[in-house]
């Protein structure tokens, strides 16, 4: 969809983010809500990109909430707005999130809600029609989404709100620095959860005995899987939520660290998750895309991605793998959390 000859295609996807910023101006009092804390690197990714995001343009967090431990009737000041993180999970697939969201839109109609950049998926039409419900009552949505067919949706069925079609928040990250010293030629980034696919399949089992077959959650150990645990426990529990959640921003800092060193050791990626072909292209990756159940990779890819010489769509889809010249590749650094750099 971009494409200046000029500018680096990751700094142009960063770039397009500042039109956040005519709904949350800096020096804006915010909640952030729904921000993850679990072992998945994409929605961490998502999380740092956001934080940054936020930093970058002297947004003021006011209050951060997980669906852990966000109150069922959370109290907000009337000069507050309300910003709900982004990522994959707007629909029904993750009721959870999705309950929070329109929750957070019914209770609180006089406040601007804003929803960062989101994919819509519904398998079943009739839930799509409750959210419309829920949300053409307030005034003051502004829903940001992150490809063209989400955009379709959400405009026609959400007809009071404002609709934005925005790259991911993790583009705010770019760019990462890579001392990449790459010892393997490819690592296969497959996702193994409900929006895995056949081709993925396919892969797998005509796969020999040295390929290397990973996912977010096998990149952590035991240790870190009981950290989560705990960070989760205390945040469903209330006790110690201020100590957990500082904690988990410290600790998810890691886990992006550990994400980094991992794509570092190969030359190509691999990947059916969105986020670990988002993650490559941040560290200017060779890295090969495969589309998700729902068309989730290619819809992105196609919207946002497809000028970026270091990747490509894989199966059929759209691929327009163009090569542009005076291309100005990135270099730097990117604080997180504790203001260290990756």
């Amino acid at each position: 969809m971009l494409a200046n000859p000029n500018i680096h295609p990751m700094e142009e996807l960063k770039r397009h983010l500042r039109q956040i910023l005519d709904v949350i101006p800096p020096h804006t009092e915010i909640y952030y809500l729904d921000y993850p804390v679990h072992s998945n690197g994409g929605d961490l990714l998502i999380m740092k990109g956001t934080e940054a995001f936020f930093r970058d343009n002297h947004i003021n967090v006011r209050a951060r909430y997980s669906v852990l431990d966000c109150p069922l009737s959370l109290k907000v000041p009337q000069n507050i707005t309300i910003v709900l993180h982004g990522g994959g999970n707007f629909g029904d697939l993750y009721p959870a999130h999705q309950k929070l969201r329109e929750r957070m839109i019914a209770q609180h109609p006089n406040h601007r809600i804003v929803i960062l950049p989101q994919t819509m998926f519904y398998k079943s039409d009739i839930e799509l029609k409750k959210t419309a419900q829920v949300f053409n009552r307030h005034k003051d949505v502004h829903f940001f989404v992150r490809d063209t067919r989400s955009y379709e949706i959400a405009s026609k069925e959400f007809q009071q709100t404002n609709v934005y079609l925005s790259p991911d928040m993790a583009h705010q990250l770019w760019p990462l620095e890579s001392k990449r010293q790459p010892n393997a030629d490819i690592l296969y980034f497959f996702r193994k959860d409900i929006e895995k696919t056949q081709n993925q399949v396919k892969y797998e089992s005509a796969s020999e005995a040295n390929v290397v077959f990973k996912d977010w959650e096998t990149l952590y150990n035991r240790v870190d899987r009981k950290i989560i645990r705990m960070i989760t426990s205390r945040l469903k529990s209330g006790r110690g939520s201020n100590f957990a959640r500082w904690l988990w921003y410290k600790y998810s800092d890691r886990m992006v660290h550990t994400a980094i060193k991992e794509f570092n050791k190969y030359k190509t990626i691999k990947t059916s998750r969105l986020h670990g072909h988002i993650l490559a292209c941040l560290l200017d990756q060779s890295n090969i895309l495969l589309d998700n159940s729902y068309g989730k990779n290619s819809n992105y890819y196609n919207a946002w991605t497809q000028n970026n010489p270091v990747g490509r769509l894989e199966f059929g889809e759209k691929n327009t793998h163009n090569k542009s010249n005076g291309i100005i590749k990135g270099s730097g650094k990117v604080a997180l959390s504790d203001g260290t750099a990756l």
